[in-house]
């Protein structure tokens, strides 16, 4: 019996198909960074390849991300592969405002918009106000009962919160 053997990145023996993949793979995420290298403004959430070759990009940009700029990653994507070496079909896309903040670029983007943060300890909700390399901080109000008298007051809050501790961040809708 023959068996068709290549090697992976780390020297290991893999079926043949499997390094082909990976070679299309890599081929895929060079032609996306040099589509974003020209567009400093612009930047990778997600891209995935299934495994009937569906190339999934998703994009998003500080000021947004318009038709055109779509049109020109698709283009520099598939313009530079070959259908006749590997059939595929692609999809590029901006980020849905409804999933999540996945990448920390796209809070600094969102900088002064209400998000609701999921951390281990819970839910919260607040205006991101502020945000470093560790940490972002939530504003939010509450009413708490006067220290003196009957009756509560409105007071804002602050949460810093770390990156670690974040399991899910969204921007909150408002219309």
């Amino acid at each position: 019996m023959r068996r068709f053997y290549g090697e992976d990145c780390m020297g290991t023996l893999v079926p043949y198909f499997y390094t082909k993949n990976m070679d299309f793979r890599q081929k895929v995420k060079t032609l996306i960074e040099e589509g974003l290298a020209s567009r400093q403004d612009l930047y990778l959430i997600d891209f995935t390849i299934s495994e009937n070759n569906d190339i999934q990009v998703v994009i998003d940009g500080d000021k947004g991300v318009t038709i055109d700029d779509i049109v020109k990653m698709s283009r520099q994507i598939e313009h530079n592969l070959d259908r006749d070496e590997i059939d595929f079909s692609l999809t590029v896309s901006s980020v849905d405002i409804t999933k999540p903040l996945l990448v920390r670029r796209q809070y600094l983007k969102n900088l002064n918009r209400k998000l609701k943060v999921k951390t281990p300890e819970g839910e919260k909700e607040g205006t991101l106000i502020q945000l470093d390399d560790d940490k972002i901080v939530l504003e939010y109000k509450v009413r708490e009962p006067k220290k003196i008298g009957k009756g509560k007051v409105t007071v804002t809050k602050q949460d810093e919160i770390t990156f670690d501790e974040i399991k899910e961040a969204k921007v909150v809708l408002n219309f």
